[in-house]
């Protein structure tokens, strides 16, 4: 494996890792769960193919690139079908999007300590 080879595949860890614990970060932070599951599945879809792709680069034995092409394969139509029956579900199940926050007001609909 030469140089090149191994600074792309840490590459491609290092930017796997950091979507996770973006979409992580995602999951806490947006307001419904909607966009909590967006911020999920998006990161969860790119960071499991960049993870992927850098191991690809790192082994050099036939076998194991074929059984990692395999997962990522099944992870790239899974995991987007998967979030898209678990929207339908939930909108079936008569949860709505929450389509603005009010400004000055906390999760709850409350307002602010600074406003009152």
């Amino acid at each position: 494996m030469t140089i090149l080879t191994t600074y792309i595949s840490w590459t491609f860890l290092v930017l796997g890792g950091f979507l996770c614990i973006s979409g992580a970060v995602g999951l806490l932070r947006f307001p419904d769960f909607f966009t909590r599951m967006h911020a999920a599945s998006v990161t969860d879809t790119l960071a499991t193919a960049l993870i992927i792709l850098g191991l690809l680069l790192q082994t050099d034995a036939w076998m194991v690139q074929v059984k990692l092409v395999m997962v990522l394969v099944f992870v790239l139509l899974t995991s987007p079908t998967a979030s898209h029956a678990l929207a339908k579900a939930a909108l079936h199940g008569g949860l709505k999007p929450q389509l603005k926050i009010a400004r000055g007001s906390n999760k709850a609909g409350q307002q602010s300590e600074a406003e009152a």
